[in-house]
């Protein structure tokens, strides 16, 4: 089960970018993969289309890691495994393990 959602803050633990952080732009649940800003940057080169309106080059964008090479960022703890804790109207939330902060 991922428990990584879009939006949420990240660290990556392993892998070439390791210690960086960056938020989740999207996730790719088949796949088991995470879109972070500013992560894995990969060259993309591109041909014009002049068509629609797009310049050609060599572009740099980045690239989807495996989400078990990441972890979620607690506001005041930091990098933090989270729990679900169902609240008293039914609702299932992430919560941390260390101080108890809701995610959600």
């Amino acid at each position: 089960m991922l428990t990584i959602k879009k939006g949420d803050m990240v660290k990556v633990i392993a892998g070439r970018d390791q210690g960086k952080t960056g938020r989740v732009m999207s996730v790719d649940r088949a796949n088991q993969r995470v879109l972070v800003e500013h992560v894995q940057m990969v060259k993309r080169h591109m041909r014009a289309n002049p068509a629609k309106n797009v310049k050609g080059g060599i572009l740099e964008r980045e690239s989807a890691i495996h989400h078990s090479n990441v972890m979620l960022l607690c506001p005041t703890c930091g990098p933090m495994r989270p729990r679900v804790q169902p609240l008293p109207d039914g609702r299932k939330v992430r919560a941390c393990r260390k101080c108890g902060n809701t995610l959600d």
